[in-house]
């Protein structure tokens, strides 16, 4: 019961979004701010906020980049796979392919916080912050191999990353936030969860999956179960501590980012199709996320 407790609100809060855009008519426009909003302004004050709230260790660091390195490969190779298995069309692979290896990191910063306070949201700000470039690179050479040098050049200006990266050097070499600031910070940061969940909740649809069970139905497994189980794996092979291990299993099991349609709608891809099982997946995991917490907790 007490894990339902913790995973509700966050689906409450992306059932409103559905319910704001869906129902009572809140127009595209609105949701499209939102989202700008906190991609470039709440989410990034809260991923500093956080990363500077717990100090941290060059080598805990490490092992953690060591850690979200194996996750994100193993998802990636993994999606692969399924072209000599099922034999999908090329542009439905390379659009839907990110769905088994991105992550929606509205719900697992809220959820981390949630799970283990200040010190588990910071272990999984700092997973974030390393996997980002990741699946940005991973998602864009699927769809276009030919705009490498416009992926690097989003990749360092990503505000995820940059934020990630100075609020790791603030901590390691303990630079002080002043006082004001890390209060402004923690105020944006505590506005970026629940306005990106409602956003998430708008995103959601259930049209356009025709003829690709099959595919859908391979990525959203290996997101919601078959991740999660590596993440257990390497957690226990690193050695990673309770906190560590947990949020790296919160980490696995998370459903597909919502704007991972928007990437493939913009560089030609099937966008229906990313859209139908990111919605697919992030309703299932409603029901997967507490199974993999409380296995986590024994």
């Amino acid at each position: 019961m007490s894990v339902i407790q913790l995973v509700l609100p966050d689906f409450l809060l992306i059932g409103l979004g559905w319910l704001l855009f869906h129902k009572l008519r809140f127009s595209s426009d609105f949701f499209r701010g939102a989202e700008q909003l906190v991609y470039f302004v709440l989410f990034p004050a809260l991923l500093f906020h956080s990363i500077t709230q717990t100090p941290l260790s060059l080598s805990s660091t490490y092992t953690l980049l060591q850690a979200t390195l194996a996750v994100m490969g193993f998802g990636v190779a993994m999606t692969w796979l399924a072209v000599p298995v099922l034999k999908p069309s090329p542009i439905a692979h390379a659009s839907v392919a990110q769905c088994g290896y991105r992550f929606n990191t509205y719900i697992g910063l809220s959820l981390a916080g949630g799970l283990a306070g200040s010190t588990g949201q910071t272990v999984m700000a700092v997973i974030v912050g390393f996997a980002v470039p990741i699946s940005n690179i991973a998602a864009v050479h699927a769809l276009a191999r030919q705009n490498g040098g416009k992926v690097f050049r989003e990749i360092i200006r990503n505000p995820f990353i940059i934020a990630t990266l100075l609020a790791l050097l603030c901590n390691i070499l303990d630079v002080p936030i002043p006082k004001a600031i890390d209060a402004t910070l923690g105020r944006l940061g505590a506005c970026a969860i629940a306005i990106g969940l409602m956003c998430v909740g708008a995103t959601l649809s259930l049209g356009g999956g025709q003829g690709s069970a099959r595919l859908m139905s391979w990525m959203i497994a290996l997101r919601l179960m078959i991740t999660p189980v590596f993440a257990i794996f390497i957690g226990w092979a690193l050695g990673l501590g309770l906190v560590e291990r947990q949020i790296l299993l919160l980490f696995g099991a998370l459903p597909t980012a919502s704007s991972a349609h928007v990437l493939a709608a913009r560089m030609g891809g099937n966008g229906p199709l990313v859209a139908v099982t990111m919605s697919i997946g992030t309703l299932l995991s409603a029901l997967t996320i507490p199974f993999w917490l409380m296995i986590g907790a024994a």
